[in-house]
Formats: structure tokens, C-alpha cells, sequence
């Protein structure tokens, strides 16, 4: 009787010390991958960032996308309150995504404000400008993050709009958990090809870019800010129409685009 319980209890104690060694590995993989993800996950959003600018590819080595990120995108923190700049974060590394999770350092969004269902939003952005190839700094696109609800998730993406800070430029989501085949069409490179030269604001400056179920009437009056919707997901199309809104409004990048108008950018 007593050799049965020494054996349960050599048993439980092998067990216990497995579990232990194994959850001591996992930590430990974890703590020594964390720079490699960090890495990685930076890398992707370059790469998103170029390709939506029309200068690059997802399918860029780490080494092209670093050396063109580098010298094509100038990246830059803003207050979008006010939309100045601002030098309380380093661009490179500052995480909005992350201030939007701290009651510190963003601020809730009552229901009728809060079009994109993002609940919070950051008091800091991170933009980016195209320069030119020439390196003259000249503005050739401008890049701004934007995010929103769908019908089952989140979109993360950016939109790229020319220097007239009106013409689109491209629209792509880096991350997003929509239905393949229906709201996950927003990845379709032939929908992502009606964005380019379609125009986010009226002659007041309000954002009127607008998503058409049914399909945008060639040559209507309206067609120039319009874009067709995805074929089947209606709640995914309504939530990159209110997204959009949201980040070209007032409570959005609203003061910063202002503020480029008035320095004549």
C-alpha cells in the first residue's frame, strides 16, 4: 500500500516539475522573442505604410523596406487637438494604439462622437509624409492612420492622400478580423484600385467620401467621392464609411489638416 502511494507521490511530483521547467522555457522564449516580434510587427506596418503610398510591396525584404522607409517617410507626432506638432514622443517609437488603452493619455468618446466604435482615442498621433526621391523633402503624399469597427472587428490601416490634402492616394488595412470572401474583400487588390483619385472633402471642407451600395453611377455628379461597397457586407462598408469620417473630422486629423491648409502645404 505504502509502494502505491510513493509511486502517485514520485508521479506528481515528476509532473509538477516538468510543468514547472516547461512553464520556466515558455517564459523564457517569450521574454527572449519579445525584441524579434517587436521587430517584426514594426516592419509590417513600414511595409503597409510604402505600399498604401504607392512606393512599395508587402512583399519587400526587411533590408529594401528599412533602407525605403529610411529615406522616403518622415514620421511625425501631433496633438490632434490642436494638430501641432508635437515633441513628447519619439515617432519611431511612440504606440497611439497603446495610449488609446490609457485612461492617462486618451480620453473617452460619448456614443454619438464615437462613429468609428473605437470607445477611446489618443490625445497623440503618429503621421507620416512621402518626401521626394530627390530628397528635397518635398511633401509627395501624406499618410494617416486610421482605424474602426467592421462587422466582426477592428480595421488598423492607413490612408494616403496627395499633397492637395483631398485626392486619395490609397486605402489598405494591415490587420483586421472580417469574413474571407465578404467584409474581408477589403484586402482584394481590385476594390483597393477604386480608391485612388476619389476625393474625401466638399468645397467647405467637410469630409463627404462616401461608400455606395449598389455601385458608384459612372459619370454621376457625386461620383468623384464615392466608392463602390463590398459586395456582401454592408456593416463592413458602413464601418470604413464612418471610420473614414471620423478620422477626417474634428475629432479626428480635422485641426491637423487645417492647420497644413492654412500653412499652405
Amino acid at each position: 500500500m505504502s509502494s502505491n502511494k510513493e509511486s502517485t507521490a514520485r508521479t506528481l511530483i515528476v509532473a509538477l516539475v516538468v510543468s514547472l521547467v516547461a512553464s520556466v522555457f515558455v517564459a523564457g522564449s517569450a521574454i527572449y522573442l519579445k525584441p524579434v516580434q517587436q521587430e517584426n510587427r514594426l516592419l509590417d506596418k513600414q511595409r503597409s505604410i510604402l505600399a498604401i503610398a504607392g512606393v512599395g510591396s508587402p512583399t519587400l525584404s526587411a533590408r529594401e523596406a528599412q533602407e525605403l522607409f529610411a529615406k522616403r517617410i518622415r514620421a511625425e507626432v501631433i496633438d490632434l487637438a490642436t494638430g501641432a506638432p508635437s515633441e513628447t514622443h519619439d515617432p519611431l517609437t511612440f504606440d497611439p494604439l497603446k495610449a488609446a488603452r490609457d485612461p492617462a493619455a486618451s480620453a473617452a468618446l460619448p456614443g454619438d462622437v464615437d462613429i468609428a466604435l473605437i470607445k477611446r482615442r489618443e490625445q497623440y498621433a503618429t503621421v507620416y509624409r512621402l518626401v521626394k526621391a530627390d530628397g528635397s523633402d518635398e511633401l509627395e503624399a501624406l499618410i494617416l492612420p486610421v482605424r474602426g469597427y467592421g462587422l466582426w472587428s477592428t480595421l488598423y490601416g492607413f490612408l494616403a492622400i496627395k499633397p492637395d490634402l483631398n485626392t486619395v492616394v490609397g486605402l489598405g488595412f494591415y490587420q483586421h478580423g472580417e469574413t474571407p470572401g465578404l467584409g474581408g474583400e477589403v484586402d482584394n487588390p481590385k476594390w483597393k484600385a477604386l480608391w485612388p483619385g476619389k476625393t474625401l472633402f466638399d468645397a467647405d471642407g467637410k469630409p463627404n467620401i462616401e461608400i455606395v451600395k449598389g455601385g458608384v453611377q459612372p459619370g454621376g455628379k457625386d461620383a468623384a467621392h464615392q466608392v463602390d461597397a463590398l459586395a456582401g457586407a454592408t456593416l463592413t462598408s458602413k464601418g470604413i464609411d464612418h471610420l473614414l469620417h471620423f478620422w477626417l473630422g474634428e475629432q479626428g486629423f480635422g485641426p491637423y489638416l487645417a492647420r497644413l491648409r492654412q500653412e499652405g502645404v
